[in-house]
């Protein structure tokens, strides 16, 4: 039952009942209301600081379903770093050396090689963050597999072209030497015949009877027949393809002709002793990507390992070159 309030009423000098005016009862509303709506406001703020909404709570296990996952991926693709950079080792240190070819720099396989730790930050990068440090990852491994699909093939090519590498190697003395007593003078630093100083020698000095033949030591073309005035006399040098060349001094006559295609053995002249020398011999050089080196190393086809040892010793000889 409604409480009924009544009020003492002055003019009237008597108690009258109490009427609420509706401009009061509906400011009394409008004020509840807006205690509630505020009141449940602030416990709405309080509870989401400590207590995750149904949404949040499903976005963070989809998070961390997500790392988990990246860090799974992450992990296969350092698996595959490894297993590339051991590809690219054995491109570089077995493969291309069997060919004697460079071996492929990294600043051509990849542009930029970055290593970074990034399961160690996973919880603080976002999901498009992850997305694209993913991407990278794969987009760096992609490039250095074309670079190493690339260098495959062309490993392919030396293969296919074996046959032809191992003729284009300088591989046997260019005179007759069975008995190896015709080295006079060795590669490296010897004394001047002329000047007597001690100048570089570039080459082998092989004395033999003036008209003892001068063999190609490899398969090649005529690059240069002529005389020379630098010293040579009457000289031969082939280019043998992949960076090797040979040059044969000091002919008494010359057979090989420019542009000429020989093969390992044959007769490119005869031994004589024009230019600058002191007796007949052949004076023989072999070069490497422009670089002269030591001939001797490049006898393997007609030497047994003990007379490959001999000559190695006869050569060291600290002596007097023929040129």
């Amino acid at each position: 039952m409604k409480k009924i309030k009544y009020y003492y009423n002055t003019h009237t000098l008597r108690f009258e009942k109490w009427i609420t005016p509706l401009r009061v009862k509906l400011l009394r509303i409008f004020g509840f209301l807006a205690a509630a709506i505020f009141t449940a406001f602030i416990i709405v703020v309080i509870a989401f600081q400590y207590v995750d909404s149904p949404k949040e709570k499903l976005l963070r296990a989809k998070n961390e379903e997500l790392n988990d996952k990246y860090i799974v991926l992450n992990a296969k693709v350092e698996q595959l770093q490894k297993q590339m950079l051991e590809i690219e080792t054995r491109d570089n240190e077995v493969y291309r050396s069997i060919f004697e070819s460079s071996p492929i720099p990294d600043s051509v396989r990849i542009v930029e090689m970055e290593k970074s730790k990034e399961v160690q930050y996973v919880e603080t990068l976002s999901n498009q963050q992850i997305i694209t440090n993913v991407a990278q990852q794969l987009n760096l491994l992609s490039s250095r597999l074309a670079y190493q699909e690339r260098s495959y093939v062309e490993i392919e090519n030396m293969v296919k072209n074996k046959a032809k590498l191992l003729a284009a190697i300088p591989a046997i003395q260019p005179v007759s030497n069975k008995e190896l007593r015709r080295i006079a003078s060795g590669f490296g630093h010897r004394i001047d015949p002329v000047y007597k100083v001690t100048k570089f020698h570039a080459g082998l000095d092989f004395t033999a009877p003036q008209g003892t033949p001068i063999y190609a030591t490899a398969d090649g073309r005529i690059k240069t027949s002529g005389y020379n005035a630098g010293g040579y006399g009457n000289h031969v040098v082939i280019d043998h393809g992949y960076g090797y060349e040979t040059l044969y001094g000091h002919m008494v006559r010359v057979k090989a002709r420019p542009g000429q295609t020989v093969k390992r053995g044959e007769v490119i002249g005869w031994v004589g002793n024009t230019g600058k020398s002191t007796g007949a011999h052949c004076h023989y050089e072999v070069h490497k990507n422009g670089n002269p080196v030591d001939p001797i190393y490049y006898f393997y086809n007609d030497l047994t390992p003990e007379q490959y040892d001999r000559l190695l010793k006869l050569a060291a000889s600290a002596n007097q070159s023929l040129d």
